[in-house]
């Protein structure tokens, strides 16, 4: 479907446009500009980031204008997220990261035993302006703020006039076929321990596709990013997960949430399909999920 083709890093992660009308300058300067606002409200890396200050101690504040809509879809995701997997998911998992060595300084290097992230209800209380906290946390919103950051990259293209366009951002993908691509999209569902293989095929019309793996932001042995946060410790039963929904924001969050809970459990709460690989192998998919599965 490409007119225009733009690949970039930003947050970590290698991103690919792509756009059926050609990408001016402009275009491409205000989503570079609207990633790094994004960066520097959320990112748990950059000690000048908003975010920090929770680090530091009890702390009572509204976020600021320019992340406030941010602020708030994503702490509702959250919550969301966090109800539906009993608490395994939540925005304050980001020390019990750091304990197992996925820290600002890229340490790798576990610092003692996992760290349960603390029960949301006993730490915070977020009433949709101001997050107040009791205690230092700190804040990722890693399992689903990549999701988020694709969605707004799609606001900023549609804002400058583009109906088709994909986005993948490393795993996370949102694809809208307008009126120039009518084609769906067809994805392969890479194989966790043989990115070589792919496990199926799913096509997308219109829409987010995100994915999580244990073999993305692994290090040393069994350590990886999909953390519960009920314990600290790493999940050890699913490998990969694969979902669609409608924003990628949602799509990221739930594939992370598929780790603890089955498809059942979320679709109650999110619409969404979904495709799970067990580490043994085995794997299941929701009835309507959009494609095909080889194994």
């Amino acid at each position: 479907m490409s007119e225009t083709t733009l690949r970039f890093d930003a947050i970590g992660t290698g991103w690919e446009l792509d756009t059926v009308l050609p990408l001016e300058p402009e275009t491409a300067e205000a989503v570079a500009a609207r990633i790094d606002r994004f960066d520097r409200t959320w990112s748990r890396f950059r000690s000048d980031a908003f975010v920090a200050r929770f680090a530091q101690g009890p702390v009572s504040t509204a976020f600021p204008d320019d992340a406030r809509d941010d602020a708030i879809a994503l702490f509702d995701t959250y919550r969301r997220l966090h109800d539906v997997t009993g608490g395994a998911m939540t925005p304050f998992i980001g020390a019990s990261l750091e304990r197992l060595g996925y820290d600002a300084a890229y340490t790798l290097v576990p610092q003692g035993p996992a760290l349960a992230a603390p029960a949301w209800d006993d730490v915070a209380r977020w009433d949709g302006e101001v997050l107040e906290t009791d205690r230092p946390l700190v804040i990722d919103i890693g399992a689903a703020g990549k999701g988020r950051l694709v969605d707004l990259v799609a606001d900023v293209l549609v804002e400058h006039g583009h109906e088709a366009f994909t986005i993948d951002a490393s795993g996370d993908l949102r694809h809208e076929h307008g009126s120039g691509a009518p084609e769906p999209l067809r994805i392969a569902l890479e194989h966790p321990y043989d990115p070589r293989k792919a496990i199926g095929v799913a096509t997308i019309e219109s829409g987010a596709l995100c994915a999580s793996a244990v073999n993305r932001r692994a290090w040393g042995e069994g350590l990886h990013h999909v953390i519960d946060g009920r314990t600290g410790e790493p999940t050890a039963t699913v490998a990969a997960t694969w979902v669609t929904a409608g924003q990628a924001m949602v799509a990221d969050g739930l594939a992370t949430a598929l780790f603890f809970t089955d498809h059942e459990s979320l679709s109650g709460a999110f619409a969404c399909e979904s495709v799970r690989m067990f580490t043994s192998g085995l794997t299941d998919r929701s009835a309507g999920f959009p494609g095909e599965l080889f194994t």
